[in-house]
């Protein structure tokens, strides 16, 4: 597709990024993608990304959909924005999914932009557009109003009672025990029902509190994907793929003594140590589906990565995708994400299909953009809230990783841990 481009100058990036965040929301399409600085992961090519119009758009459901998305990335040749829902693991493998869904959302979301906004650190802004001038849209941005508007304190409901939980941790122990599963990703889901609220401003308070290195503001027609995730699912830039689990948690403490005792604490601890490294192996074996012999390397192995509310143990596994491999196929060779399921893979997702209450949805899986090269950089959605306007419907889930050493209470307090940010801003 043809766009004319325009480059500009600014004084305050992040100034004109909530400006131009607004002006998207006008749209019935848009997608928000914000590495917000962070400066623990690779550098990025831009600092924020953003597209805004629709024009065209791919929604279906597990079956064939990343043929689908694969034909049209085809077509297409340009920019991507949307997410990969969770359920597709049921065209990856034989599986089902007949848990209660009330998001609405479909398995696989993707829009071409019309207009297309990158925002750099040094402060450069480049405009491109299929159908304006850049000079209008810049002077439109910059014309916006960013006033919030006020939402509502909102009171989320619990799938599972803590009981509840607790009994289904054990019950998963059992499997473990049994020699079914090594490690399994449990989750719950918290939702409200007759929900009035403004996503945009919901969003910002959420980046504002996380500042999480792939935030992901995403809308198509009523729908929002609102997201703070610090974790990588998959990356490819020219021929290197790169895969970031995040396996281990703790919270940060105010007092910069305390907050370095918790940070050694995860790092040297061996029950998360053992959880993140049967991710990385999953994950590395998930990648010699589609990267040359020999090729596949651990780049970071227990790196303690630190964000406003916790402490992260992250990995990082790149490989040489095989030049037989297009994206698409890589991505559905090591979809869903090994973090958010466990080992071995087909076993635990049987198990969390047999185990949760709802359906995952979007939640668990992956959001962010396809490049005109067939470059991407895709995300995991946790610490993300899910809202259906016309259904007045909003959810989020969080999760854990279960091994035999869990401790069912440890467990639940973890997902609280995660879940604070999120009920934070819904205090209101």
């Amino acid at each position: 597709m043809m766009r004319t481009s325009g480059s500009y100058q600014i004084d305050s990036p992040q100034h004109f990024k909530q400006k131009a965040l607004h002006w998207a929301n006008g749209f019935n399409n848009a997608a928000y993608l914000d590495h917000n600085q962070y400066k623990g992961y690779t550098n990025p090519s831009f600092n924020c990304l953003i597209g805004a119009g629709a024009v065209s758009q791919l929604l279906c459901n597990a079956g064939n959909a990343f043929a689908k998305l694969e034909q049209y990335q085809k077509d297409t040749q340009d920019w991507l924005f949307g997410f990969l829902g969770y359920d597709l693991k049921n065209e990856v493998e034989h599986l089902t999914s007949l848990l209660p869904d009330g998001t609405g959302f479909p398995d696989l979301y993707f829009f071409q932009p019309e207009h297309l906004i990158t925002i750099h650190l040094d402060g450069t802004v480049v405009i491109e557009s299929s159908t304006r001038l850049p000079d209008e849209i810049f002077k439109l941005i910059e014309a916006t109003e960013t006033m919030g508007k006020a939402s509502p304190a909102i009171t989320m409901k619990a799938r599972l009672t803590k009981e509840q939980y607790l009994k289904t941790i054990e019950q998963l122990r059992e499997h473990i025990a049994a020699g079914d599963v090594y490690e399994i990703n449990y989750c719950q889901e918290f939702y409200a029902n007759d929900v009035n609220l403004d996503p945009l401003s919901i969003f910002n308070k959420l980046n504002s509190l996380s500042q999480a290195p792939f935030s992901c503001f995403l809308k198509f027609d009523s729908k929002y994907l609102l997201c703070a995730s610090p974790e990588r699912f998959m990356r490819k830039v020219d021929n290197t793929l790169t895969s970031m689990p995040i396996k281990g948690t703790i919270r940060r403490d105010d007092v910069p003594t305390v907050d370095n005792e918790l940070k050694a604490q995860l790092r040297n601890s061996i029950k998360e140590q053992a959880e993140n490294v049967m991710i990385v192996d999953l994950v590395r074996n998930d990648l010699t589906k589609s990267c040359a012999p020999g090729s596949i390397k651990v780049d970071e192995l227990f790196n303690v990565y630190t964000f406003p509310k916790v402490h992260h143990l992250v990995s990082s596994v790149s490989g040489t995708i095989r030049y037989e491999v297009s994206g698409i196929e890589a991505i559905k060779n090591a979809f869903p994400m090994g973090s958010m399921t466990g080992a071995p893979k087909v076993r635990v997702m049987q198990l969390t299909e047999q185990y949760e209450q709802s359906k995952r949805g979007v939640y668990s899986g992956a959001a962010g953009y396809f490049a005109p090269n067939g470059d991407f950089d895709l995300n995991v959605v946790i610490r993300s809230l899910v809202y259906n306007q016309v259904l007045q419907y909003l959810s989020y889930h969080v999760g854990g990783a279960i091994t035999w050493d869990s401790v069912p209470e440890l467990e639940y307090e973890e997902c609280l841990l995660k879940a604070a940010a999120i009920e934070e801003i819904l205090k209101g």
